[in-house]
């Protein structure tokens, strides 16, 4: 298992969709932030997992969300570069995969 950092961007709009989903229900919003730490678990655990994307990145889907986390997988770490939602120009993130 490696350890999981995130870019601060990611980490922003993790929080702005739980917040997104709290307007909606608490019920929700916990079970959203359940998925996303879910698929930053299998990341972390099995990083060759996840599906192959663009820029030598990887993702994984939290279930039932229309979102993927992108991730790097580093020798030593992995990095989510960002929590993607599948309506979004594809690859706008990949300006984050230098920082950190």
């Amino acid at each position: 298992m490696k350890p999981v950092r995130f870019h601060d961007e990611a980490k922003a709009e993790i929080a702005h969709e739980t917040l997104y989903y709290n307007s909606i229900s608490k019920a929700l919003a916990e079970q959203f932030v359940k998925a996303v730490e879910n698929a930053v678990a299998l990341a972390s655990e099995f990083p060759g997992m996840g599906t192959t994307y663009k820029y030598g990145t990887r993702r994984f889907y939290p279930r039932k969300f229309p979102f993927s986390v992108v991730y790097l997988e580093r020798a030593d770490e992995i990095y989510v570069l960002a929590l993607a939602p599948f309506a979004r120009k594809p690859g706008y993130w990949r300006t984050r995969r230098t920082g950190g």
